[in-house]
């Protein structure tokens, strides 16, 4: 227990000490930045007030002054050593000091040379003073020669010092400076079982190297973790921080790139030599894209760029096989990354993290369900169903915000309809039902929703509608709420036909019943444009055009189809679109009265429940 505490102390007179002189050079930098100001404002002050008099003075022009000498004018010129200036006085009635003028002389001997023969005609008196220029006033001259490089100097200074520059690279987690562990277990991700059992390997190999050593397995350089954002890449990286209890070294992509050339390839080199000193550990680089993107040729900012990557390169592939240092990164675009940078060697593993199926969505239902109070009829499955397609994060934030509903409605528990109006705020938006929609637009509005219903309904491969509602919420006039209760992999190419259709009843509807068209329907016709785009240049399904694919990253790959196919393309869409247009007009005419009961129910109720839909079919 002794030990224990000695221990502790003297972690924390470390840490005390580090925080100690990061302070103390702070301090230094704040005090050499006053001294540098009251040097300048001394400068000022000493020009100023020995220039003082001199300002004070009348001031001649040069080329006034050749006239005046020409026109004898003057009658005395008193000039001093190592001065651009000099005094003359003009002849006339007076006292002298009214008649005393200063001039600017750009070269005394010149000045001297040219006006030789005038003195000596007109005897103009010239009194030379040997007396040397102010000494003060000739520092002052010299700071204010340097001034610009001292401000420029101090302002590098403290860009640098504001970027980072020579800073710590990267947040440890677990060090031995006694920073803050990693509490993240593989018990807190729920939903990746088989992503997990990949990945239980990595955390044996760092806390026994010695036995994968001997077998000869050489220690794995990196692990690519990619997929959508929210499916818990960075949750996994923490996970195997925590479960293998070796530091964990964090750093975004984004921190190593700055404005000045060779900062980020800096970056790079000194976060491996702090992770060499803490062998073995993890460096966890998120959202790796932003430095690992694909090399180019082009300059500006892009070349630092290149230089940051090329130096990640060398650090990956060139520290001992002997130092367990494994680099885990993270990214939701791979198709971004360098060829280089994914090559064995370097990230030798490239798992996908992929979205939760329903048995993944329910378990992570049930984790994030702790410290939350539930009523008896909640059934996590029935949400997970109601959920296909959420990630880790959005199913979180689903839980979340029911509790935050409840606790607004004053419920002493969550209940299912809390739940549901979770999802609808996030999926669709925040309900306005105060907002004021004239009687002209409910009435469009509401046959529009009840077109998209009906059609739907009479294809086989919709699913069924789960509410329908003409209460805006988000950017969205209504809403026609579909069951999700199963996780497709595969679409069938008749599944986006259908698909289409029921993305045109709206416009439909509004068509048959009102003999008019609105611009309500714009993302549906979005939608559906990108559907049938994606069939023919994505899925090859189309008869005439073949199994091609047109999906390029350079339009300029395009030419090698020529004119004639993209020509097609953009014909075959437009007669897509038609078709599906039509097919939603004929279902909508042969079951009208359905159609406008359905949209008088919406105008009397502003909800139509599932249950009450299907009313309208038997």
């Amino acid at each position: 227990m002794v030990q224990k505490y000695k221990r502790r102390k003297v972690l924390i007179m470390k840490r005390d000490g580090k925080q100690k002189g990061k302070n103390n050079e702070l301090l230094k930098t704040i005090l050499l930045i006053v001294l540098v100001l009251l040097c300048i404002a001394g400068a000022f002050a000493v020009y100023y007030f020995n220039t003082k008099e001199e300002k004070d003075e009348k001031e001649l022009a040069y080329t006034e002054l050749i006239t005046s000498i020409n026109e004898g004018k003057i009658e005395k010129i008193e000039m001093t050593t190592g001065s651009g200036t000099i005094k003359v006085t003009m002849k006339g009635e007076g006292e002298e000091k009214d008649r005393e003028k200063r001039v600017i002389v750009p070269s005394l001997q010149a000045f001297m040379e040219l006006i030789q023969d005038k003195v000596d005609k007109d005897g103009i008196k010239i009194n030379l003073n040997q007396k040397p220029v102010n000494p003060i006033l000739r520092i002052s001259d010299t700071l204010f020669s340097l001034l610009p490089t001292i401000l420029l100097v101090a302002l590098m200074l403290m860009i640098f010092k504001m970027q980072g520059l020579g800073g710590d690279s990267g947040k440890v987690y677990g060090g031995e400076d006694g920073s803050k562990k990693s509490e993240v277990r593989f018990n807190d991700i729920a939903g990746l079982d088989e992503e997990k059992g990949e990945l239980i390997e990595i955390v044996d190999f760092l806390k026994t190297p010695e036995s994968y050593q001997k077998m000869g397995a050489k220690i794995p350089r990196g692990i690519l973790l990619y997929g959508k954002p929210g499916t818990g890449k960075t949750l996994i990286a923490k996970a195997i921080a925590g479960e293998a209890g070796v530091p964990f070294i964090s750093m975004s992509g984004s921190e190593f790139i700055e404005m000045f050339a060779g900062l980020g390839a800096s970056r790079v080199r000194k976060l491996f030599e702090k992770a060499k000193k803490m062998s073995p550990c993890i460096i966890f680089i998120d959202e790796i894209d932003a430095i690992g993107s694909k090399r180019t040729s082009n300059s500006g900012s892009e070349t630092e760029n290149n230089q940051t990557l090329n130096q990640l390169l060398v650090e990956m592939d060139g520290f001992d096989t002997h130092e367990t240092i494994i680099v885990l990164a993270a990214t939701n675009r791979p198709e971004m990354l360098d060829k280089a940078l994914l090559r064995p060697g370097r990230f030798d593993r490239q798992i996908t993290i992929p979205a939760p199926d329903l048995l993944g969505r329910e378990s992570i239902l049930k984790l994030h369900s702790k410290n939350k109070k539930f009523a008896p009829d909640v059934d996590f499955k029935d949400i997970a169903g109601d959920t296909a397609g959420f990630t880790g994060a959005e199913l979180s934030n689903v839980l979340n915000e029911a509790a935050i509903i409840a606790t607004r409605n004053k419920h002493k528990e969550i209940t299912n309809l809390d739940i549901e109006n979770a999802v609808r705020k996030i999926t669709v938006g925040l309900e306005k039902a105060n907002r004021v929609v004239s009687e002209k637009d409910k009435k469009l509005t509401a046959y529009h929703e009840a077109g998209h219903a009906v059609v739907s309904k009479f294809l086989p491969t919709q699913t069924n509608v789960k509410e329908i509602s003409i209460i805006p919420r988000g950017l969205a006039g209504g809403y026609t709420m579909y069951k999700t209760n199963e996780d497709k992999f595969y679409v069938s190419k008749t599944e986006l036909l259908e698909k289409m259709v029921a993305l045109m009843g709206g416009r439909a509807a509004e068509k048959i019943a009102l003999n008019e068209i609105s611009t309500g329907a714009s993302n549906d016709i979005e939608v559906a444009t990108g559907i049938a785009k994606d069939m023919l240049t994505v899925y090859g399904m189309d008869d005439k055009l073949g199994p091609i694919s047109l999906k390029v990253d350079d339009p300029y790959e395009l030419q090698i189809f020529g004119d004639k196919v993209i020509d097609e393309v953009g014909n075959q869409i437009q007669i897509l679109i038609d078709d599906a247009y039509k097919a939603a007009q004929k279902i909508l005419v042969e079951h009208i009265d359905i159609l406008d009961q359905v949209a008088k129910r919406l105008l009397e109720k502003e909800k139509i429940t599932s249950e009450e839909f299907e009313e309208f079919f038997n």
